[in-house]
């Protein structure tokens, strides 16, 4: 198992291995994080994982919007929101080799071009759901508590 990250890319949580590719997850992390949530401390009652789970599921429901924090209403310029959160995505890919150089970042937030479909990204992290009735202490959970959590990498 390894702790869900909040800006370490995998390869470097894991074996140690850095590259300019790890820096891109990190962007990645903070460009999705500009959506006014952190990824560190995450917790939304409806999905049990981290920040890059949450933008990931949203993304690939179709809902990258309800990414966004409320509080930012109309003063964001939508088609710039959902490309940021696309980009950010493609950013924080599992394997660097799927994520892009950082030049490529640039080239991808300043065009309308069509992007690269992403990948799951690295650090899917996922607290199991308490069944109800397995564990008396279940109606307890809160989601932000110290539970194990399952590390897809």
């Amino acid at each position: 198992m390894v702790p869900c990250s909040g800006y370490m890319s995998p390869e470097y949580a894991i074996a140690g291995l850095y590259s300019t590719k790890s820096d891109v997850f990190s962007f990645g992390v903070s460009v999705l994080e500009m959506s006014g949530k952190r990824n560190r401390g995450f917790y939304n009652p409806n999905y049990y994982i981290n920040l890059l789970g949450y933008a990931w599921t949203l993304y690939m429901e179709g809902r990258s919007l309800e990414l966004i924090d409320a509080s930012m209403g109309d003063t964001c310029n939508l088609s710039e929101v959902l490309r940021s959160i696309h980009v950010g995505l493609l950013c924080v890919q599992r394997s660097p080799d799927d994520r892009p150089s950082m030049s490529s970042v640039i080239l991808m937030l300043g065009s309308e071009g069509a992007l690269p479909q992403p990948k799951k990204p690295g650090f899917f992290c996922e607290t199991p759901m308490p069944e109800a009735n397995s564990n008396p202490d279940a109606s307890s959970f809160s989601g932000n508590e110290g539970h194990d959590a399952i590390l897809e990498v």
